[in-house]
């Protein structure tokens, strides 16, 4: 099996990528909080663990990819009363419209897509615990986290606790020891979501829900894989490492991935600062094959600046491919080719690039070797029909890994008598009857 390395951010390097179970491949990224439209940035993640699933899946790994819905959050609260919803009415409505850009983009089906309001029981019982081992405390209405129990803490993002309590902001809530302890569940009367349980009556905090879905999706404390937004490293994801060294005495995972920011005009995207681009808005000018390609022509660590001309770049490129394809299985089909096999070297050349940390621009480079040798020998007569089926059986397989989806046409006796009539009629200088047959076969995708 070939060697795989990925990007560590907990220890800062590319490490070889050993799952802890030959066989099988656990990943788990920080999904959307459902009170509103996502923006484009939310994909980005989104688009890389379902390109590294495609990838090791394509190696022959059995993998579980899980991303979750974080359904009880205080913006779920505001938002329902301004749309006068219940939070879960809301939340249901945007998690559909989530999954409809899921589509659109050709993400495959999860492993397991949890709700944190599915795991309430499971995560009072969690921060009980982290009280009764004196990692947890309960000051005022709430239940904190004390960062001084983790003598690791800060070791994701790199900070040691001193500085980041001397840069912290001045915190009014004098409830905590320390300014850098979160909020593990907020008792609370407001009119809110609540829910009775081990530790009282309230709801959780954004940083536990994670660990305690993590560990009963899995049913493992350990998983190969966590990630997210670069945004996630700190604090999200440190404070999830936090607490699973507290109770389960694990870094909850033993690679943690993050993908670059989404930039508009060199500046974050993001709803706080006003400058999102909802993806759904995207998806209606833009083809799912481009977004993809979009986001995986720049290396998934490095940022990457939206601008509809970059957009309209990826189209014409998805397009390119797409034309490509679809000329050489019409051609093939009419000369009654059988399917071609995999061409071995260009395969492992692509495969070995993108086990090199997703190296995407490498790969890409054997995709665009390839098209030009399909066009090539679709435009002659005598080309070679055997080499050409080759190629395209090849080259479908890497498309379908970087997740591209194309509509082949399919040929039948109609659609093979309308291509004889639509090329006699241009070797006859019959213009009339080529313009009148050129949009039918358009629309069956053969011109």
């Amino acid at each position: 099996m070939r060697t795989i390395k990925l990007y560590d951010t907990y220890q800062g390097k590319l490490r070889e990528f050993k799952p802890i179970d030959e066989k099988e491949v656990d990943i788990y990224y920080c999904g959307p909080t459902v009170y509103n439209y996502v923006h484009l940035g939310n994909f980005r993640p989104t688009v890389t663990f379902d390109l590294l699933t495609r990838f090791l899946k394509a190696e022959g790994y059995d993998v579980k990819c899980v991303s979750n819905y974080t359904d009880i959050d205080d913006k779920i609260i505001k938002q329902a009363k301004l749309e006068n919803k219940t939070e879960k009415e809301l939340s249901e409505f945007y998690i559909k419209a989530y999954e409809d850009c899921l589509d659109k983009l050709n993400i495959l089906p999860l492993y397991n897509h949890p709700k944190a309001s599915e795991y309430i029981t499971k995560m009072a019982d969690f921060i009980k615990d982290l009280e009764d081992n004196g990692t947890a405390y309960q000051g005022g209405d709430d239940i904190y986290f004390s960062v001084e129990s983790d003598p690791k803490y800060g070791s994701l993002s790199k900070q040691k606790i001193d500085d980041l309590v001397s840069g912290a902001r001045i915190d009014v809530n004098t409830n905590k020891k320390n300014p850098l302890d979160f909020a593990l569940w907020k008792l609370t009367d407001d009119d809110g979501i609540k829910f009775d349980t081990s530790v009282g009556r309230g709801r959780p905090g954004w940083h536990t829900e994670c660990v305690v879905m993590v560990n009963n999706v899995f049913k493992k404390t350990l998983i190969d894989i966590h990630g997210g937004g670069f945004d996630l490293k700190f604090p999200h994801h440190e404070n999830e490492i936090a607490q699973s060294e507290a109770h389960n005495h694990t870094q909850l995972a033993n690679y943690w991935m993050h993908c670059g920011f989404l930039l508009t005009n060199g500046v974050k995207m993001s709803k706080s600062l006003g400058n999102s681009i909802l993806a759904k808005d995207v998806l209606e000018r833009h083809s799912g094959n481009a977004i993809r390609l979009f986001f995986q022509t720049t290396h998934y660590r490095a940022p990457v600046n939206y601008t509809e001309e970059n957009l309209n770049a990826m189209d014409k490129l998805a397009a390119k491919y797409e034309n490509s394809l679809k000329r050489a299985s019409v051609t093939l089909q009419l000369n009654n080719i059988p399917a071609g096999t995999r061409i071995a070297s260009d395969y492992e050349e692509y495969m070995n690039a993108l086990a090199n940390d997703l190296n995407v621009a490498n790969a890409l480079s054997v995709i665009d070797r390839e098209v030009k040798e399909i066009n090539s020998l679709s435009a002659k007569k005598d080309g070679d029909m055997s080499r050409l089926a080759d190629l395209v059986a090849t080259i479908s397989e890497l498309y379908d890994i970087l997740g591209l989806r194309f509509n082949l046409p399919v040929i039948g006796d109609e659609e093979r008598k309308l291509l004889a009539d639509f090329n006699l009629a241009r070797e006859n200088k019959d213009y009339t009857k080529s313009d009148e047959l050129r949009p039918i076969l358009m629309q069956k995708g053969l011109l």
